[in-house]
């Protein structure tokens, strides 16, 4: 059994909550952060079990940062941002 960390960003967009796993780029919306969550959730799972059936699985994780943890094989580590900044770019 894998071990694949991942994160999820929530946004609103018109009238549904988006859901966003930015490091796979897979997103999925409801009506509520739950149902969005939920439905991202599944979106993952869908993605990655497609990666895995195509065997294409380890090269879409090491292209999306992650890495093998050397000490338990079956589980991937996330790589960790050491600082996040919000900036803005100002032009005419």
């Amino acid at each position: 059994m894998l071990s694949i960390p991942y994160t999820s960003q929530l946004l609103e967009e018109n009238d549904q909550i988006v859901a966003l796993c930015p490091e796979l780029n897979v997103s999925s919306f409801g009506d509520t952060p739950e149902e969005a969550l939920t439905a991202l959730q599944e979106a993952v799972m869908l993605f990655l079990e497609e990666c895995q059936r195509m065997d294409t699985l380890e090269m879409v994780l090491e292209e999306a940062g992650y890495r093998r943890d050397p000490n338990m094989p079956q589980r991937w580590i996330l790589r960790e941002p050491i600082q996040i900044n919000r900036l803005e770019a100002v032009f005419a």
